[in-house]
């Protein structure tokens, strides 16, 4: 049996030190065997390994997670398949660290699934992805999960397999109901109203002080959630919208279900047709959160507020 071409270990580091050893280590190992190299982790690490890398950090696609990856559900398509598959002929190189300390617990849900969700996303790729976790700045119940998630595990002493490794868990673990907002507008819609629906939505974004583009990306989100509930959740649904601390939150719940758990995470051709809009809202939302079951499916899209 030919060994598995895609390998996805995790990098368990403490201080600084460890973690520029680490990634470093893993980023010449490429760039001396030809690999093309990316490196998609949080702006203040990517100054560290930017700055240990040297002259050899040009030879390098440097991205800051905190941006690229701001959505956990955006980085499949948009930061690790959008470099991997600009080289279909070579194996590829990447660093993505979707999870640090300051990530909240609203969060942290969807990247964990999101790394779960890296192994059935490159299975049979000829693709490496090290993610480096924190061991002195991460709850340990991250940790944890990191070993769920991971087939391999690594640190400055070696590298070993994870006898935890059973990535499912964590992808089945976390779609859970999702908690029940304080205050919201709602509205019901079906064929006859969904302009209704993304009205809605826009108005409480313009409200709240979002850019008319940004107003438009809200709007456009909720049409592609509504368009869905119409066409796989029944024929209607309920939006409800509200304001959570520093975001817009726009839910659609409908009586559908989800079944393919990279939905909404694998890039399209656009030469091909099809569906694409949970694709358009993981691009354009700051956070999604799904809990889905046979009957019942919500989405929840988060938008940051705009500065003050």
């Amino acid at each position: 049996m030919l060994a598995e071409p895609f390998a996805h270990p995790a990098l368990l580091y403490r201080g600084d030190r460890e973690y520029v050893a680490g990634t470093t280590d893993f980023i010449r190992e490429g760039l001396d065997a030809g690999e093309p190299v990316a490196v998609a982790v949080p702006g203040r690490n990517l100054e560290l390994i930017e700055l240990a890398l040297g002259t050899e950090a040009k030879r390098v696609l440097l991205l800051d997670m905190t941006e690229a990856g701001r959505n956990p559900g955006r980085i499949i398509p948009a930061v690790l398949r959008e470099f991997a598959d600009r080289h279909p002929d070579e194996h590829v190189r990447i660093i993505g660290e979707p999870i640090w300390p300051g990530r909240s617990e609203t969060e942290y849900p969807a990247c964990a699934q999101h790394e779960a969700l890296i192994n059935f996303a490159f299975s049979g790729r000829h693709v490496s992805i090290l993610c480096p976790y924190d061991l002195e700045g991460l709850d340990p119940r991250v940790i944890h999960e990191a070993e769920i998630t991971h087939p391999v595990l690594r640190d400055g002493s070696g590298e070993w397999v994870s006898v935890h490794y059973a990535p499912q868990l964590v992808v089945d673990g976390h779609n859970q109901p999702l908690g029940e907002p304080v205050d919201f507008v709602a509205l019901r819609f079906d064929s006859t109203n969904l302009a209704a629906a993304r009205t809605l939505a826009a108005s409480s974004a313009a409200e709240l002080g979002f850019e008319p583009a940004k107003v438009d990306d809200v709007r456009l989100v909720v049409a592609e959630l509504g368009a869905n509930s119409l066409d796989h959740g029944g024929g209607s649904g309920v939006i409800r919208v509200w304001r959570e601390g520093d975001r817009l939150v726009c839910e659609v719940r409908d009586s559908g279900h989800i079944t393919d758990p990279l939905a909404g995470r694998k890039p399209v051709d656009p030469r091909v047709a099809g569906s694409r809009g949970l694709l358009i809202v993981n691009l354009l939302s700051d956070l999604v959160r799904v809990h889905t079951r046979a009957g019942a499916t919500v989405i929840r899209a988060y938008f940051d507020l705009p500065a003050s």
